[in-house]
């Protein structure tokens, strides 16, 4: 019998809703409903280690959006999980509250390997039927966020969020931090970048001594910087997610997208079509730490997924774990 859950992923960046319909048995997860508002949640963290009262307004303003499609479609069982900002803010209380006011449950501040394991649990549930032309695993899962940037190494089968054997490490390379932290002139200075670059390649050492990168035979990319990117590469008019899921993109198209967008002046970025104007100003920073993973692990190939941490907080949901 099928249950119908929602699942809210509150990041540093954006907040999203999925309501989906799933069957334990057959394991099937069918959506009813997918939403996505940039919120900049973790605007000023970094700096302040505080949330800003702004961006509290616009979380708590979508949070109400989101409740009241909650009740209309019936669902019978939420679940929230908040990650890198809240876990930064000297004032989550507050933020606490606000949720609690909103949609009558408490949000879960988790760390960023619970989310690494919720992300591939997410991300890999479509991967595991064999066949010619299935991506190979092991998979490294990779999920930019704003704050930070998860890497999980696994195989199929693994991917329930308490599996003992995967590999992960969650690193605070961002898109929004890694802007906030060096990006600032428009277009953004070489030295800039060099900056950036730096940073994300100091954290891949981290990376490198926590996994085993060179076991994976498949890279897959979640989130909004690698849709976006597999979208401009793909160079679709308007972001269709029908058309980035499981999209393959090569590596060398990946550094060319990545040194175009950082070499764009803001207004330019904003006329891409398969841009959300929310990611405008921090793109660049997520392309960049996807461009600097495959090259530094040398994989030639990247394997978008639309399906991500929210579809394993719906599974964890279903599964009552």
């Amino acid at each position: 019998m099928s249950k119908r859950v929602a699942a809210i992923d509150c990041g540093t960046n954006s907040l999203r809703l999925l309501i989906a319909d799933i069957d334990p048995a057959s394991r099937e997860l069918t959506d009813v409903e997918r939403r996505m508002e940039i919120v900049r949640l973790g605007q000023g963290v970094d700096a302040t280690g505080r949330l800003a009262p702004e961006a509290l307004e616009r979380t708590f303003r979508v949070l109400a959006d989101y409740a009241r499609l909650i009740r209309d479609t019936g669902t019978t069982a939420v679940r929230m999980v908040a990650t890198s900002a809240s876990r930064d803010a000297s004032n989550a209380a507050e933020f606490t509250q606000g949720v609690q006011d909103a949609l009558g449950i408490t949000p879960e501040v988790i760390t960023g390997l619970a989310e690494a394991r919720l992300s591939f649990a997410g991300a890999t549930a479509e991967l595991a039927a064999p066949g010619p032309g299935h991506p190979e695993p092991p998979y490294l899962v990779v999920d930019i966020g704003g704050g930070s940037t998860e890497f999980v190494l696994g195989k199929p089968g693994a991917g329930a969020a308490e599996a003992a054997d995967l590999a992960e490490i969650s690193v605070d390379i961002g898109c929004v931090r890694l802007t906030e932290r060096h990006l600032h002139a428009d277009p953004p200075a070489s030295q800039e970048v060099a900056a950036a670059t730096a940073d994300i390649d100091h954290a891949l050492d981290d990376v490198a001594a926590a996994v085993d990168v060179l076991e994976a035979r498949t890279l897959v990319g979640l989130a909004g910087s690698v849709t976006t990117l597999t979208a401009i590469a793909l160079e679709l008019p308007t972001y269709d997610a029908s058309k980035t899921h499981h999209a393959r993109i090569p590596a060398d198209r990946v550094h060319e997208v990545t040194a175009e967008l950082l070499t764009k002046t803001r207004r330019e970025r904003s006329a891409i079509g398969s841009l959300h104007p929310g990611r405008v100003d921090v793109i660049g920073a997520g392309a960049l730490v996807l461009d600097r993973v495959m090259r530094r692990f040398g994989f030639a190939e990247l394997v978008t997924s639309e399906h991500d941490i929210l579809d394993g907080i719906a599974w964890s949901i279903a599964d009552g774990g």
